[in-house]
């Protein structure tokens, strides 16, 4: 990721993992038409495990709703199949709904109340369980941890994680820090690649591109957005992060807000792509897309938006390779 050869047109794949939806033809299909119609050269295979609140200490990762390891293995199966690179992507999620950005504890363990030590001992046990895959599965990227914002200050922490996953993953090591975060994380360094959730305003791409170049500068690092997207509803190209926003379903504010980040993406070479946010395991049927008002593009306006820029994108990125 160092050029635009190494372009990542890509989209994420699966989310949440819910036990039982990742194999069978409905999920084949899913992973078929994001290839064809999106024309990706990557997924992010991207589910979810569970720890009971922010202050749990345990992420019950090999426990339902997660899905198996088995249909892990076949979804990267699958995209292989489909000549797409792939990022593994396990993330924790709070089973009480609250927002993973608020896991945290007290900076200094304190007996009797829980601690970093113990919950980052059970991260890095899951963690490490999906390195293993992906390092079994030849999965090219591997990321650690999405949008933790709390837990970005314990720098010593995150270094000894990443030095445990390298010692069993041979592949691109990234973290997706959460929007407006790129500047906080002081252990970019540790990492191949810097990523982040490019939720941004429609009319805010400009300044918050400005603000992360800097950040790239400074640690030299490729960098590429693990996560953007916006609902197709009214009112979410102004803040696209919040999915639960109330608005009319409106393809065409999707498809306006991927014109625009493309735009101004497209005048920093830095950008080294997207994955995009996201494509389900079950797709709802073609017929009800203008109906829906999620981030999926299926059958929406913005489908093509980002189908032609992509395949644009992939056409530069031949040319230039084969440049050289």
């Amino acid at each position: 990721m160092t050029s635009t050869a190494d372009y990542i047109g890509g989209m994420t794949w699966g989310w949440t993992g819910i036990r039982g939806t990742w194999t069978g033809p409905r999920a084949e299909r899913s992973m078929e038409l994001m290839a064809e119609r999106l024309n990706v050269n990557w997924t992010a295979v991207t589910l979810a495990a569970l720890q009971d609140h922010a202050q749990a200490t345990e992420i019950n990762f090999r426990e339902a709703p997660t899905v198996t390891d088995d249909e892990v293995r076949h979804a990267i199966r699958k995209a292989k199949e489909l000549e797409l690179k792939v990022c593994l992507k396990p993330v924790v999620n709070c089973a009480n709904g609250t927002w993973r950005a608020h896991i945290n504890f007290f900076d200094l363990d304190v007996p009797c109340e829980p601690k970093w030590s113990d919950w980052f001992a059970s991260y890095t046990e899951f963690i490490l369980h999906y390195a293993q895959i992906a390092e079994e599965m030849g999965c090219e990227m591997l990321c650690i941890g999405c949008e933790m914002v709390q837990t970005d200050r314990r720098e010593q922490e995150w270094r000894q994680l990443i030095a445990a996953v390298r010692s069993i993953y041979s592949g691109i090591v990234t973290y997706n820090c959460d929007k407006y975060q790129e500047g906080e994380v002081q252990w970019w360094d540790a990492v191949d690649v810097i990523s982040s959730s490019g939720y941004y305003p429609i009319d805010a791409w400009e300044e918050q591109l400005d603000r992360i170049e800097q950040v790239v500068a400074k640690f030299d690092k490729p960098f590429f957005f693990m996560e953007a997207g916006c609902p197709s509803r009214e009112g979410s190209q102004y803040i696209p992060n919040d999915w639960g926003l109330s608005g009319a379903p409106s393809e065409e504010t999707q498809r306006r807000f991927y014109e625009s980040m493309f735009e101004h993406s497209d005048k920093r070479i830095w950008v080294g792509g997207f994955m995009l946010w996201d494509w389900p395991a079950h797709l709802y049927e073609e017929s009800d897309a203008a109906a829906n008002d999620d981030y999926c593009m299926y059958g929406k306006q913005a489908e093509q938006t980002v189908r032609d820029y992509y395949i644009s994108k992939i056409v530069e990125a031949n040319k230039e390779g084969a440049a050289k």
